[in-house]
This record gives C-alpha cells, sequence and structure tokens, in this order.
C-alpha cells in the first residue's frame, strides 16, 4: 500500500533528489488513498508556508503533475507569486492547468527573457509535424549536451548516434515519424528557431526550453525535472498526433521527467538500461575509505541512479539492453524484475550501428588540407610538426570527462616514452565556453608536459570537431595514400559500446579499446583490434607500447579485419530494423509499467 500524502510530504524541502523520489511516488499515493486527500494535504502543506517560500514550488508542482487545486488561483498566485524565479515558474505551470488560472498569469510583455515568455505564453502552437504516415510516432531522448555538437560539455557519441537512428527509422517508411527530444537554452531560444523543426524527412527535433544558459549538465537535472516534465508533456500534447513509444536511454532526472510525460500523453515508455548503476555502487564503495568525508555523499549520488534505474524498469513497457561479451546476465542480475519478465535470457538486445560515411565531392582535397593543418606546426598546442608525419600516431577523440580519462593517457603515452616515437592527437571539447570539467582536463593534460619541450610538441590538443570533420580526419590517417601509420585509442575506465570506436574502425583505423566495457563486445584482442587494461596509467603504458611494437603488416591487418567487421555487423540500418519492429510491437501492446500518473481533479 502506497505511503498516505501526509506521509510523502512530511520530506519535502529535502531536495532535489528526495523531490524527484516524491514526484516518482506522489501519483500512486493519490490513486490509493483519493484525489481529496491528497489535495488536503497539499493545502495543508502550502498554507503553513510564509508567502514567497521556496518549498511552495516543490508543493505546487506536485499537485500539478496530479491535477489537483488544493488552493485557489488567487490564493496560489498570493503564496508564491513573489517568490524566487523558480517559485514563480512553478506558480506559473499551475495556473495554466486551472480553467481560470490563465487570467493570473502576468503578461508576456513582463517577462525577463525568452524562457519566460514561451512559460507565460497560453496560446502557445507548433507547426504541423511528425505522425503523417501508418505506424507508431516514436519520440527519443537526447537532454545531455548539444544534439548537433558532439565532443563538447556532455554531449557525446549518443547525440551522433541518434541523429543517425532517427534519419534511418524515418527512411524506413514503417513508422508514422520520429521526434528527437532535445534542450534549448536561453541562447537557443533567444535565437528565434522553433520549437518543432525537420532535420530529415519524417524525423523531428522537438527542442524542450530549458531555464539555463545551455544544456544542464547530468548532475543538475533534477533542478530542471519538473519544469522538463511539464514542458515535455504540454508540447507533445500540442503535436498533431500523440506520440505512441517514448525510449528514454539514461537512468538519470531527464529521463524520469520523459517518463512522467509519457504517462501524461498515454505513450508507451522503452527504456534502455545498463548494469551500470549497479555494478558501479558495489565496485565504487565496497572497499571506501569509512574516514573519506565524501563518502557519504557519494554513495547517495550512486543510490539514487540505482533508484531512478529500478523506477525506468518498472515503469517501461519494454525494456531493452545494450549489446555486450556476456549478453545480457549482468542486467538480469541486477534487475530481477528483467528475469521475472524474460527469463534467464533478459531482455532483447537490439544491434547498435553507425551510419555510413558519405565522401563530399571535393574529399581528397578535403581530406590534404585536414593533414596538413594538423602538421602545420608543434610549437602549435593543436598542431604536430610536419617533420613527425613520419612517426606512428595516436588519435583519441571524444568530450574532456574524467571517466573518457584523456589525462591517463597522456600519462601512459608519457611514461612509456612513447613520446620519443610517435605523436598524440586529441580531439574533444569546447573551444569556447567551456565547462568546468573541460577546462579543468585541458589544465591536466598540459600540466604533465610543462617542462617537456619534446612531449609537448608531439602532443596536439584539438577542440571538438563536427562529426563529419572527425570521420574525415579518421578516414585521411587511415588512407595508406597517405602514408600514415595511425591508431584510433579509447583510453576510457568503461564504455557501454563505444560508437566513436566503430567510427574509426569503418575508416580503416586499427583501433584500441577498453577490455571493461562494451567495446569487448565486438573487439577481439589481436583479432580485429587490442583490448587496453584502462585500469591506471601504468597497465596502460603497457598496453600502449604492445601496441605500438605490432609491425606494419599486422598493423593493417587489424586495420582491414576492423574496417570488415563494423561493414558486416554494424550498419545503423540494422539497428533501426530491429528498433523499428520492437516500437511497433510495444506501441500495439497493452499499457505496462507505471501509466496513468495524472489523476483527475474532482473539481
Amino acid at each position: 500500500m502506497p505511503l498516505t500524502p501526509e506521509a510523502l510530504l512530511a520530506h519535502t524541502g529535502e531536495g532535489p533528489r528526495t523531490a524527484a523520489v516524491l514526484a516518482d511516488l506522489w501519483p500512486g499515493t493519490v490513486r490509493a488513498h483519493g484525489p481529496e486527500w491528497g489535495r488536503d494535504a497539499l493545502r495543508h502543506a502550502l498554507l503553513r508556508l510564509a508567502p514567497g517560500s521556496a518549498h511552495a514550488a516543490e508543493l505546487l508542482d506536485l499537485a500539478t503533475t496530479t491535477g489537483l487545486w488544493p488552493l485557489g488561483p488567487e490564493e496560489a498566485a498570493r503564496l508564491a507569486g513573489n517568490g524566487r524565479r523558480a517559485t514563480r515558474h512553478a506558480l506559473w505551470r499551475h495556473l495554466h492547468s486551472h480553467p481560470e488560472g490563465g487570467r493570473l498569469l502576468p503578461p508576456v510583455t513582463e517577462a525577463a527573457d525568452p524562457y519566460e515568455a514561451l512559460l507565460l505564453s497560453r496560446d502557445l502552437t507548433l507547426p504541423d509535424g511528425p505522425g503523417r504516415g501508418p505506424g507508431p510516432l516514436v519520440a527519443q531522448n537526447m537532454l545531455l549536451g548539444g544534439f548537433d555538437t558532439p565532443g563538447q560539455g556532455a554531449s557525446g557519441g549518443l547525440s551522433v548516434l541518434l541523429g543517425a537512428l532517427g534519419d534511418a527509422l524515418a527512411d524506413l517508411g514503417s513508422l508514422a515519424g520520429v521526434l528527437t527530444i532535445v534542450t534549448a537554452g536561453h541562447a537557443e531560444l533567444a535565437s528565434g528557431d522553433g520549437l518543432l523543426s525537420e532535420r530529415h524527412a519524417g524525423h523531428w527535433v522537438l527542442r524542450l526550453p530549458v531555464d539555463s544558459d545551455g544544456p544542464p549538465p547530468q548532475h543538475r537535472l533534477a533542478e530542471h525535472r519538473p519544469a522538463l516534465a511539464w514542458w515535455a508533456t504540454r508540447l507533445l500534447g500540442l503535436l498533431g498526433r500523440p506520440v505512441d513509444v517514448l525510449h528514454v536511454r539514461y537512468a538519470d532526472e531527464g529521463s524520469l521527467a520523459l517518463a512522467q510525460a509519457a504517462d501524461g500523453v498515454d505513450a508507451r515508455l522503452v527504456f534502455t538500461a545498463t548494469p551500470d548503476p549497479h555494478r558501479r555502487l558495489v565496485e565504487s564503495h565496497r572497499q571506501a575509505d569509512p574516514r573519506d568525508p565524501g563518502r557519504a555523499h557519494r554513495l547517495r549520488d550512486d543510490l539514487h541512479r540505482v533508484y531512478l534505474a529500478d523506477r525506468l524498469v518498472d515503469r517501461a513497457a519494454t525494456v531493452v539492453a545494450i549489446p555486450g561479451p556476456s549478453g545480457t546476465r549482468d542486467l538480469v542480475r541486477h534487475f530481477p524484475l528483467l528475469a521475472a519478465r524474460h527469463g534467464p535470457a533478459g531482455p532483447p538486445a537490439p544491434p547498435e550501428g553507425i551510419a555510413p560515411y558519405r565522401p563530399a565531392q571535393d574529399e581528397e582535397a578535403a581530406r590534404r588540407d585536414l593533414l596538413a593543418e594538423l602538421f602545420s606546426g608543434g610549437h602549435r598546442p593543436d598542431g604536430l610538426a610536419p617533420t613527425d608525419r613520419d612517426l606512428p600516431l595516436l588519435l583519441c577523440v571524444g568530450r574532456l570527462h574524467p571517466v573518457k580519462q584523456q589525462d591517463v593517457l597522456l600519462r601512459a603515452w608519457l611514461a612509456a616514452g612513447l613520446w620519443r616515437t610517435s605523436t598524440l592527437v586529441l580531439v574533444g571539447g569546447a573551444a569556447e565556453l567551456p565547462t568546468a570539467e573541460e577546462e579543468h582536463m585541458r589544465k591536466a593534460l598540459w600540466s604533465l608536459v610543462v617542462g617537456r619541450p619534446e612531449a609537448a610538441r608531439r602532443l596536439a590538443v584539438r577542440p571538438a570537431l563536427p562529426n563529419e570533420a572527425v570521420r574525415r580526419l579518421e578516414h585521411a590517417l587511415g588512407d595508406p595514400a597517405h602514408g600514415l601509420r595511425a591508431w584510433y585509442v579509447c583510453p576510457s575506465a568503461k564504455e557501454e559500446f563505444g560508437l566513436a570506436v566503430l567510427e574509426a574502425m569503418e575508416a580503416g583505423l586499427p583501433a584500441a579499446g577498453p577490455r571493461r566495457g562494451g567495446v569487448a563486445h565486438y573487439l577481439r584482442d589481436g583479432v580485429n583490434g587490442v583490448l587496453l587494461d584502462t585500469a591506471s596509467a601504468a597497465t596502460l603504458a603497457e598496453d600502449l607500447g604492445r601496441l605500438v611494437a605490432l609491425p606494419e603488416s599486422q598493423r593493417s591487418r587489424l586495420a582491414r579485419a576492423g574496417r570488415d567487421t563494423v561493414n558486416a555487423r554494424f550498419p545503423v540500418s540494422g539497428m533501426a530494423e530491429a528498433l523499428a519492429e520492437l516500437y511497433r510491437e510495444t506501441g500495439t501492446a497493452g499499457t505496462a509499467g507505471m501509466a496513468g500518473t495524472r489523476v483527475p481533479s474532482p473539481a
């Protein structure tokens, strides 16, 4: 039996993580105990607050989610209208849901910025969008980082994958359309771009406004969860036809917000589950020092991610896995519910894939220009000396983040003495307005070569490039006609799949990736690539030395085998076909999970 309304509301004001848990549990409590009880409990809690109290936002959002009106519109406005920004926004969302609440909204002309102008708009509309053909309308989410800026901030391989996958799904013709849900911060909203646009025939992008300069980092999504859920519910409801299936891929508050929105618009939820939250909990805290002052905070963060993953698995009509070397056994072990649903074999694991590389009309000239720019001078932090062009080159592409371990790679390269016999090129991070993590990583990288001018001359740290440019660079490095002996190296602590590794393999670069995670699912050591022990700089240095020492004949053989692997097993078209069938089955199946979050108000 769900907790009573009073028992849940006793925990309001305890922070964003607890607020996410309460928002997840509150609809079940209202269903179990009745909307009258929920409304009265909310009213009692709200009337105890002083006008403008920050705690009013959380209570109003709970009321909005379940369609309850514990206060009249005028009472709510008096309580929260003069509060801080987040409280005012919660009030405005609440007023939108009341038949008479709109008249108490401030005029759009009083909005402080484009975000508030959209929030205050009572007659918001979307252009005619997806859903024109037969089959289900499918939505997928990409809330971390910019959709078109991979390698910058939190945006990584997922943005590349979802762009190519959405296009491929639309091209199949068996779906009504594909909708990729992204965020739009203040700068993007001010640009005047619409909230809905078509990026490819049948593949649309829906932008959820966020009250932030840019895409919120993952650890800040909890603060935006109520607004994200509200915006997603509102905008999905404005489409010309309802979304049938919504696919989320991360165990975070952004996915929980979209799961709540899926319930609000009667869409079936698909969730890609990984063992990571549970596995990380065990590995990180099994031998943690109890005297570590930050241990309790990190433990609570990891436990919260476990909770989110468990709840998304429970809510989902369909759960899918990412292909891995152990199949789905680890997933079933961490999520017993999946064993009950699917048996010991676990849930389906559709193949992943990458889009085919499409050369430009002036491809050869563009490749030569890229290489000329790269080898334009070792005195530049982003360049190499032309005289070093004959040395083996190690390329690493990805967002600058501790889990990607570019600093560990550089330490290993230095420790192994490879700076004497090779060059290292790191690509990633925003050129303008870098995040704190990007700044920290860049400082860490350059601090490692202070006082080592020869090593610094053979290190190039370049900002993120568009995916098209990255793949062109990889094809240029992998083309035997250019005479370069290049490797692609992924030093991550782990990769659930490793899209960038596949792209490098497709380009003809021999690839090396971490033993831990999903790369070992397709990369076999000594057969079509090299597996690395990335647990420390020392172990990585040993493996890098082994890699660079391979004779050219073996390097070329691994490159050919890697390209054959990708071409045979990992086209994005195969991924699209498998997922389209799964979406059609999910869209026509009976409702599963925790549907029906919204409880109509008795008023």
